[in-house]
C-alpha cells in the first residue's frame, strides 16, 4: 500500500513539473522585436533575453522580459559570453517594481535552435527560484517580416536514452558500454494571449498601422493568401521530415508520425459523386455571378460614356447657337444702318 501511494505521488509530482503549454503575451514580442532590431538587424546575430511571468501545473505565462547583454563566436559554436552581472541586477530591479514575475525561461530570436541555446539554458535555470517545480522553457521568436504563421516555437529540456553512444568508464551486462543519457529539447505547443489591458493597447497599435484606402474584400483576400501560405509551409516542413525519416538521416518519432496519420485520415473523400458534382454547381455558380457583375459594370459604363458624350454635344451646340446668333444680330443692324443711310441720301436728293 505504502509502495502504491510513493508511485501514484512521484507520477503526480513528474506530471506537475511537465511543461503543457506556453503562453506569451504582446509586450514580450514587442520587446524581443525591439531588442532584436536595435542589436542584431541587418546581421547573423542573434539577440538572446529572459522571459518572466508565472507558471501553474505546467502551463507557462510569460508576460514580461528584458534583454540580456549576449555575444556568439560565428567561427567557434562552443564560445559565447552571457552578461550574468547584468541579468542578476536587472532581476533585483523587476522583483523591486512586480514581485510576482519570476524567470520562466529565455528567448532567442533563432530562427533556429543552435549548440549553445542547452548551455545558455543551464545558466538560466540556475536564476530560477528554489521549490519551482516546472522547468525553464526555450521560445524562439521569429522577427522576419515574411513569416505567416506563430512567429513563436517553444521549446521544455528533456532526458534522452542514446545506446548509439556508450558513457566513459560504464560497462553494461553484455559486456558492451551502457547507453548515455543527454538532455535535448522537445516541442512544446505554444500560444498568443493578452490579458484586456494588452488588448486595448494592441488595437490602438494596430489601428496606426492599419491602411484605411484598403478595403475589407482586401483584407479578406490578403487573410486567405496568409492561410494558404502558411498550410503549404506546414506540408513542406512534414514532406521534408518524412523524406529525412525515410533516408535515416533522422530518427522516426511514433508521435509525430501519429499525428500526421490523424490528419491524414480527417482529409474528406473529394471522389464522391455527389461531392464533385455539388462542387461544379458552386464553382459555376460563382462564376456566373463574377460573369454578370462584370457584363451589369461594363454597361453602366457604356451608360454613362453615352450620356456624357450627349452632355457634351448639348454644351457645344448651345455655344455654338449663341456665336450664330450673335453674328445673325450682327448683320441685322448692319442691314438696318444701310437702310437708314440710304433714305438720309433719299430725302437729301429731294
Amino acid at each position: 500500500m505504502a509502495t502504491t501511494t510513493t508511485t501514484n505521488s512521484n507520477e503526480a509530482a513528474a506530471s506537475l513539473s511537465d511543461v503543457t503549454e506556453v503562453t506569451i503575451h504582446p509586450l514580450v514580442l514587442l520587446s524581443a522585436t525591439d531588442h532584436y532590431h536595435r542589436v542584431a538587424r541587418g546581421t547573423r546575430k542573434r539577440a538572446v533575453g529572459v522571459l518572466l511571468g508565472s507558471s501553474s501545473r505546467g502551463a507557462v505565462d510569460a508576460t514580461n522580459s528584458f534583454a540580456v547583454p549576449f555575444e556568439e563566436d560565428s567561427k567557434n559554436s562552443e564560445v559565447f559570453y552571457l552578461d550574468h552581472n547584468y541579468l542578476e541586477n536587472m532581476l533585483v530591479m523587476f522583483r523591486k517594481v512586480h514581485a510576482k514575475e519570476r524567470v520562466v525561461g529565455f528567448y532567442s530570436t533563432g530562427p533556429q535552435i543552435r549548440s549553445n541555446d542547452l548551455r545558455i539554458f543551464d545558466l538560466v535555470k540556475r536564476f530560477v527560484p528554489q521549490g519551482t517545480i516546472t522547468p525553464p522553457v526555450f521560445v524562439i521568436i521569429d522577427v522576419r517580416p515574411g513569416r505567416e504563421s506563430i512567429p513563436t516555437t517553444a521549446y521544455r529540456v528533456v532526458e534522452e536514452v542514446d545506446s548509439n553512444v556508450p558513457a566513459a568508464g560504464k560497462k553494461g551486462d553484455n559486456g558492451g558500454g551502457a547507453a548515455e543519457v543527454r538532455k535535448t529539447f522537445a516541442h512544446v505547443p505554444s500560444l498568443i494571449g493578452a490579458m484586456e489591458a494588452e488588448e486595448v493597447g494592441v488595437e490602438h497599435l494596430l489601428r496606426d498601422i492599419n491602411d484605411p484606402t484598403v478595403s475589407t474584400v482586401a483584407n479578406l483576400v490578403k487573410a486567405k493568401l496568409s492561410g494558404l501560405s502558411t498550410l503549404t509551409e506546414k506540408l513542406v516542413e512534414m514532406k521534408d521530415y518524412l523524406t529525412a525519416v525515410s533516408n535515416g538521416s533522422m530518427k522516426p518519432n511514433s508521435e509525430i508520425i501519429a499525428n500526421m496519420q490523424a490528419i491524414v485520415n480527417l482529409l474528406p473523400n473529394l471522389n464522391v459523386e455527389e461531392l464533385v458534382r455539388s462542387m461544379l454547381v458552386k464553382n459555376n455558380d460563382m462564376h456566373m455571378v463574377i460573369y454578370l457583375s462584370a457584363l451589369i459594370r461594363c454597361v453602366i459604363a457604356l451608360h454613362d460614356l453615352v450620356l456624357n458624350k450627349i452632355a457634351y454635344n448639348e454644351e457645344v451646340g448651345d455655344g455654338l447657337g449663341e456665336v450664330v446668333v450673335g453674328k445673325v444680330k450682327k448683320v441685322d443692324k448692319a442691314d438696318a444702318g444701310e437702310e437708314k443711310k440710304e433714305d438720309d441720301d433719299a430725302k437729301a436728293k429731294k
